[in-house]
């Protein structure tokens, strides 16, 4: 029988936690509504408009500017990130047993001092783990910079949050308010943070998100020799798109875990679980299927929805526990 590994993002399908909101949200003045929006931008930027050389999860480098200048440091994340870890009930138990089984690795979106946290909390190898690597310590903010970067952010803030139609694939199909909210997001981004001294942030912190995933993923198949067709994929948001659909693409397992409508129409299996165990469950299953994969009999407590099952209701009933399990402003991020 073919070997098979695990492959799953963090935050969603083991934490509770989006590390970088909860950063914001703590350190920064309505700093959860400034991400939120940033979050947003992000999502029309990457999925509605699909910009050229634009990738879902830039948001986690489009704050770092404003993070500097409200006085964060590398220590700041790092004790942060160490008190502030919420696990998805089970997730502890489900990624030993997966473990007992076959590799398992992390890709995560997610700032490397949460990963190193979170991994160290679930005695899991940092080795096997893929993230987006900052520092905060190594980019110089001046004076004037900073007084600039605190007006810009003044200016976010001031706006409503970003309203995405479901299925829109154009800025037209947006309010005219939005669109203008976009084009002053741009503005600052790509021109005035761009010619910065800080703009160099932009340049050169490289989320993983959306195509990196995939990258990672590729590369992990070359380091454990496992075939993506003998690999489980598992992701909840927008970043795990690329992810999912490689893995769906090549005939392996991918797994929306209380997912949004982004990772649901990307994914094989749609999941709605209260805890992390049907995880291991839909591994073990798998790790002993030869040829056609079959779903296994979920628990009283969960839903599992093999395509084409996966329906507007379904995506639904996925966002609620999402929003459930995560808190209404985290579950309704993108």
């Amino acid at each position: 029988m073919a070997r098979a590994q695990f492959v799953t993002d963090l935050e969603g399908p083991l934490t509770l936690n989006d590390n970088a909101f909860e950063l914001a949200a703590h350190f920064l003045p309505n700093g959860a509504h400034f991400f939120a929006l940033i979050s947003r931008y992000d999502d029309v930027l990457a999925d509605v408009i699909k910009r050229a050389g634009y990738r879902a999860g830039n948001t986690l480098k489009l704050i770092v500017p404003f993070l500097k200048a409200f006085g964060l440091r590398d220590r700041d994340l790092q004790e942060f990130s160490r008190t502030s870890i919420k696990l998805v009930p089970g997730a502890r138990e489900a990624l030993q047993r997966i473990r007992a089984q076959m590799p398992a690795f992390i890709i995560s979106t997610s700032y490397e001092p949460y990963v190193r946290a979170v991994c160290d909390a679930l005695d899991f190898p940092f080795e096997n783990a893929y993230c987006t690597r900052i520092s905060l310590d190594v980019y110089a903010l001046s004076g004037r910079e900073r007084q600039e970067l605190l007006t810009l952010y003044n200016q976010i803030v001031q706006h409503s949050q970003i309203k995405i139609p479901p299925g829109a694939h154009s800025l037209d199909e947006l309010s005219g308010g939005d669109r203008q909210t976009i084009g002053l997001l741009d503005h600052i981004f790509w021109e005035r943070l761009w010619g910065m001294e800080i703009g160099r942030v932009l340049r050169e912190v490289q989320p993983i998100g959306g195509p990196e995933k995939a990258r990672a993923l590729r590369e992990i198949s070359e380091r454990t020799g496992i075939s993506l067709a003998r690999t489980i994929y598992v992701g909840d948001s927008i970043t795990d798109v690329e992810a999912l659909a490689l893995v769906r693409q090549a005939g392996g397992l991918a797994v929306a875990f209380n997912g949004n409508r982004y990772a649901l129409r990307a994914a094989e299996l749609g999941c709605v679980s209260p805890d992390a165990l049907i995880l291991a469950e839909i591994a073990e299953a798998f790790q002993t299927s030869s040829g056609l994969f079959v779903v296994p009999p979920a628990a009283a407590r969960c839903t599992v929805q093999a395509k084409p099952g996966i329906d507007e209701a379904f995506i639904q009933r996925s966002e609620q526990m999402r929003r459930r399990l995560r808190g209404e402003q985290i579950g309704g991020l993108g």
